[in-house]
């Protein structure tokens, strides 16, 4: 069982995800130049969002980090091993594989010991392995060397349940791959459904405080923007998340909130420069049995603008009528789907799923997953 998510997008000038050189990120597709926002930004927009819609004590936190998490539950549950939560700390997330370092950083984090890279963990992970260090210490067990039983206690943790957004994204360890995660969710580059023309922002800043004499600007410089609609995509096993989950109404609970969080979210980048953040004009979501189906094909020849017609209800239009030809050629029917539009209800849209609100969606999906999984169970 599937949720493919489509979203149209209309996003004014901004710069939302950034290459290298500053400038937002690009793609040619259908021969022309797109816009485009990676599936990293926009995932990490989705995990900002989990909070207000899911338990924290049921989410991860990517960090490098973790041994100072575990250090600060050690201190809290047991404050008389102060001076021994470091090195516990240390060994019990080595015993993972994971290679802890010296950060050398500035500021704060200089000199701390950090693991070498960002790894995705749990917070019911760290209150486990800060139980395990505690009683290895109790123990009077040599945390010197971690033997096998301590490391094969150790991996237990990752992989028991897992925390929900761990279990939508993924999880990897290269150094400890037998802890890896596979993710239960997809989500694609966001292009526009348009031709963009990269522009540039010149602008100057005057200094408030300048003498009379100093005329002129006391800074220069360009900010590169584009604006166009974009195309937005997402997939979700849900079978997956709840064998990762091993809880029917946590899985449904985790498939609302990512579908919630991916149509209200937005990267962040320039944000301050640009209060670009809009919600989509257009969005369908679709309960398939069978496979999940991608529909960008529908913008490969690219939307131009036409006097009195937009070009987002030009995408959404043509969004329909993809929709619709998938499932007349490949018979690809999905088993419920529901479309949310601020441009009015769209005929080819409402041919092919049921127009409703936000709130009326969330409510039906819930209930349609629920109904699903008992059947399933």
């Amino acid at each position: 069982m599937f949720i493919d998510l489509y979203d149209l997008q209309n996003v004014p000038p901004s710069n939302i995800n950034r290459d290298d050189t500053g400038s937002p990120k690009v793609a040619h597709y259908g021969g022309v130049l797109r816009s485009r926002v990676s599936s990293q930004a926009w995932k990490r927009a989705m995990r900002e969002m989990f909070p207000s819609l899911l338990d924290k004590s049921r989410l991860g936190v990517r960090t490098k980090n973790a041994i100072a998490l575990i250090h600060d539950a050690i201190t809290t549950k047991r404050p008389d091993l102060d001076e021994a939560a470091e090195d516990l700390a240390k060994c019990v997330l080595g015993a993972t594989g994971v290679t802890v370092v010296t950060s050398d950083r500035a500021g704060a984090d200089k000199g701390t010991s950090v693991t070498q890279y960002l790894i995705f963990i749990a917070r019911r992970e760290i209150d486990e392995l800060t139980d395990i260090a505690i009683a290895w210490h109790d123990a009077g067990t040599d945390i010197a060397k971690p033997n096998a039983s301590m490391k094969k206690e150790v991996a237990a943790v990752f992989h028991g349940i897992q925390a929900i957004d761990i279990a939508l994204f993924g999880r990897m360890l290269a150094d400890a791959p037998n802890l890896n995660t596979d993710a239960s969710a997809q989500v694609a580059h966001a292009i526009s459904v348009d031709r963009v023309t990269p522009e540039y922002d010149y602008f100057t800043a005057v200094d408030d405080c300048a003498s009379d004499d100093n005329a002129g600007a006391a800074m220069l410089d360009t900010i590169g923007f584009n604006s166009s609609t974009l195309y937005r995509y997402a997939t979700l096993n849900v079978d997956s998340l709840q064998e990762q989950l091993q809880d029917a109404s946590a899985t449904v609970e985790g498939a609302v909130a990512f579908v919630e969080a991916f149509i209200r979210s937005m990267p962040t980048g320039k944000q301050n420069t640009f209060a670009n953040r809009t919600l989509p004009g257009t969005c369908v979501v679709a309960l398939r049995e069978t496979q999940p189906v991608n529909v960008v094909d529908a913008f490969e020849d690219p939307i131009r603008s036409k006097e009195g017609e937009s070009i987002s209800h030009q995408a959404a239009v043509r969004l329909g009528r993809r929709l619709e030809n998938i499932q007349s050629a490949y018979g690809e029917t999905p088993a419920k789907a529901w479309n949310i539009t601020t441009d009015g209800p769209i005929e080819e849209l409402d041919a092919i799923s049921e127009h409703v609100s936000l709130p009326t969606l969330k409510d039906e999906l819930k209930n349609a997953l629920a109904q699903a999984l008992a059947d399933e169970g």
